[in-house]
């Protein structure tokens, strides 16, 4: 019988860091900082797994296992109470209208990879890929399989699908996040097209005009609904794109906790991009005192750094239902009409 090697200290202690690294990562592969507290985390958990398994079963008793869904009032209101990990594909492709366009257009996905490529465009991706996700482990290089190259691709594919936004900074957190869900590149891609192209029309284009017209449109909601937040952001003269475009641009990717983004894109991908305000309006509500008590522009800045931090993010079946109650009433119309307004003051002052 063979004798077993003595393992050295270095082995053991290579052996003893690899475990500390998984013992680290969430659910979806994300490397927990340092500081993580573990021990509210534990208490959190021990009571939404409680909920998730409630869901859990009654999704499977909507479903039946079909592959279809139509939306309808009760499934909108499960789809706020939060998907189950494992329908959320589903969902969001039924939701969002991208299952239909997948069905409507085979082979269209390969086509894009097999078209010829753009030099410039391929670059611009590539220089982006190492920069994404580098706390994840199913982005590492060395991981199998490495979701880097599903990444590239579905960009590439995106770039050309749509040549007028082609690739911007931010697409690459969006796309890594729906392939970590879907675990598909052409589910992913035409998440990508729906999310882009219909529920975020002009947030990626170069002149990023619906970016800019919705972050304007925030402030107008918070002159109504806070106002004394809106009166320290007047006084101290700060621009609502220094606080809040990485909300936006990110759709609170690496702004917020995995699992709250995750929950708020259940809702984006059912209801539109207002789900957006709802979650700036509550964090904003919430620290209201905060931001109050800045007494300059850095001040300012740092209390809404500070916002997205805590329990009341962390919580994230807790966070979701104070997005629905308590910014109040925000109707479509309402939307339009200041997003009109303000997309026409943002081209009268760049032109």
């Amino acid at each position: 019988m063979e004798k077993s090697k003595p393992t050295n200290g270095t082995q053991v202690l290579a052996a003893s860091r690899a475990k500390d690294r998984v013992d680290r990562l969430d659910p979806y592969g994300f490397e927990r900082s340092v500081d993580f507290d573990y021990a509210s985390y534990e208490e959190f958990m021990s009571e939404y797994l409680v909920v998730l398994t409630r869901r859990s079963i009654k999704w499977s008793k909507l479903l039946k296992g079909k592959g279809k869904v139509q939306k309808n009032v009760k499934l909108k209101r499960y789809v706020r109470k939060g998907i189950p990990n494992e329908h959320r594909a589903l969902i969001w492709m039924a939701a969002s209208g991208a299952q239909d366009q997948l069905e409507k257009n085979p082979g269209y996905y390969q086509s894009m990879l097999e078209a010829q490529h753009d030099p410039k465009l391929v670059e611009t991706i590539k220089t982006d890929l190492h920069r994404t996700f580098p706390d994840n482990v199913h982005f590492r290089k060395t991981s199998n399989p490495c979701l880097q190259k599903a990444l590239y691709n579905v960009l590439l594919a995106y770039g050309h699908h749509n040549p007028a936004v082609g690739y911007c900074q931010g697409m690459n957190f969006i796309a890594g996040y729906l392939l970590i869900i879907t675990k598909d590149e052409e589910k992913s891609f035409w998440l990508m097209d729906a999310l882009l192209g219909k529920i975020l029309p002009d947030y990626y284009t170069p002149a990023m005009l619906g970016l800019k017209a919705d972050q304007e449109v925030l402030g107008e909601l918070v002159k109504v609904k806070i106002p004394r937040v809106w009166q320290v952001m007047s006084d101290h003269n700060v621009m609502w794109t220094l606080v809040v475009s990485r909300w936006f641009i990110c759709l609170y990717i690496d702004i917020l906790p995995v699992e709250t983004v995750l929950r708020i894109w259940d809702c984006l991908f059912y209801e539109g991009s207002k789900i957006l305000f709802r979650v700036a309006l509550t964090l904003i509500h919430h620290n209201q005192a905060l931001i109050e008590k800045a007494e300059s522009l850095p001040d300012v800045c740092q209390a809404f750094k500070e916002s997205v931090r805590g329990p009341l993010v962390d919580e994230c079946h807790t966070f979701m239902q104070k997005i629905f109650n308590e910014p109040g009433s925000l109707s479509k119309a309402t939307l339009t009409k200041l997003r009109t307004t303000c997309r026409a003051r943002i081209v009268a002052e760049e032109s």
